[in-house]
């Protein structure tokens, strides 16, 4: 039986990792790690599958918003910077035998013509549904409809 493509939005602020730094890296992979919340660990260790289409979204910026596709290419496993002491997501409480965080990598895809903002988001009547235009939705990873990943598409100049 063939598994049901999903679709996603994953959020990075840009001066911690952009979307440009993504595709200058080698095969323009990066390991998404660092999530430390635990709804966005779920979906990752989860739900995330190989081949899944994101939606990648600059937040904590000027103009917030999607800026270009990646895609998953390795599902979630062990996020190993939990176990570094001079990493920034260091986490005391996580052991290697029983892994609190996880991370999956991503691969960069196209950059969007445009920035698809989240103020156009919220203004565009179609994507009322969608969780990033909802009050208080500020997880790092969420699900997208496909109907939804379509019209941000389309919105940032890339036909699905």
């Amino acid at each position: 039986m063939a598994v049901k493509k999903q679709y996603w939005l994953i959020k990075s602020d840009p001066e911690t990792l952009s979307f440009d730094e993504v595709n200058a890296r080698p095969n323009s992979t990066i390991d998404w790690n660092g999530v430390r919340n635990y709804q966005a660990r779920n979906f990752m260790r989860d739900e995330l599958k190989k081949g899944d289409p994101v939606l990648f979204y600059h937040s904590q910026c000027k103009d917030t918003g999607v800026v270009g596709l990646a895609e998953v290419v390795r599902e979630s496993y062990p996020d190993h910077t939990a176990w570094d002491k001079k990493h920034r997501y260091y986490d005391p409480k996580t052991d290697k035998d029983n892994p609190t965080w996880y991370m999956v990598d991503l691969k960069w895809k196209k950059a969007f013509k445009r920035t698809v903002t989240l103020a156009e988001m919220k203004s565009t009547p179609a994507l009322k549904s969608m969780r990033v235009v909802q009050r208080g939705q500020r997880l790092s990873v969420q699900p997208v409809t496909k109907k939804d990943f379509d019209q941000v598409c389309k919105l940032g100049g890339e036909n699905q």
